[in-house]
């Protein structure tokens, strides 16, 4: 077995109906660690519509606060539990405006109608106060990171934090397929509109906890969640 990964994320309530939205179009409930079945799809056939999903399907559908990480030498999955315990008690819930299906360079994500400067700060303390049970990048995963055109900042904060997209140039999101390319990526973004639009989700986006996830040898689950203020 490899060594696991953790993350930490937002995710929606698990009845909710925008949790329920996500673990669909995904095909993957990363609380239960089930298969889901797909939405009812119009534009595509089910084999193709798994395929655009692997990549978003092995993470579980999720909003990045921490990207995944190793545990550091001598950390532990039980310092870490508590460690997110403190960080959520420190914190009150707070509503956004809401998300919405867009395009994001080549995938099909859910994004904030509008910005939100909670969201940002909550996703800037989880960086920091999780970056000492991180465990360094080594050299592989480095490069994999180099690959995608970079600028100089996101360069030092891959250097400082492991993840390039962090503080300044965080975009809050949660992602719904993998790459695609321009002809498919409409489609797909067609389908996912008329799927958010009727599946009730729309509305505020209440935060009122983080999640922390757990990779073994398969997709990502969901171990714990901690409401804020607890």
């Amino acid at each position: 077995m490899s060594q696991p990964r953790y993350a930490l994320y937002y995710a929606p309530p698990a009845q909710s109906p925008l949790w329920r939205f996500g673990a669909s179009v995904i095909g993957y409930d990363a609380e239960t660690g089930q298969d889901c079945a797909p939405p009812p799809l119009r534009r595509f056939d089910a084999a193709r519509w798994r395929e655009i999903t692997t990549e978003p399907r092995r993470y579980g559908f999720h909003g990045t606060l921490k990207a995944p990480f190793r545990l550091a030498e001598g950390r532990t999955e039980t310092e870490l539990r508590a460690v997110c315990r403190r960080f959520a008690g420190d914190r009150a819930r707070f509503a956004c405006a809401g998300v919405k299906v867009a395009a994001i360079s080549r995938f099909i994500a859910l994004k904030p109608v509008s910005p939100s400067a909670a969201l940002d700060r909550l996703a800037a303390g989880a960086v920091a106060a999780f970056d000492d049970f991180r465990a360094p990048m080594n050299e592989a995963e480095r490069e994999k990171r180099l690959r995608a055109p970079l600028t100089a900042r996101q360069k030092d904060y891959l250097d400082r934090w492991g993840y390039p997209y962090v503080l300044d140039d965080f975009r809050f999101h949660m992602t719904l397929t993998g790459p695609l390319e321009d002809e498919e990526r409409a489609l797909a973004e067609a389908e996912l509109i008329e799927h958010f639009t009727a599946c009730g989700a729309d509305g505020p986006l209440i935060v009122s906890e983080i999640a922390l996830y757990r990779q073994d040898d398969g997709p990502f689950r969901l171990l714990a969640r901690y409401p804020f203020g607890s």
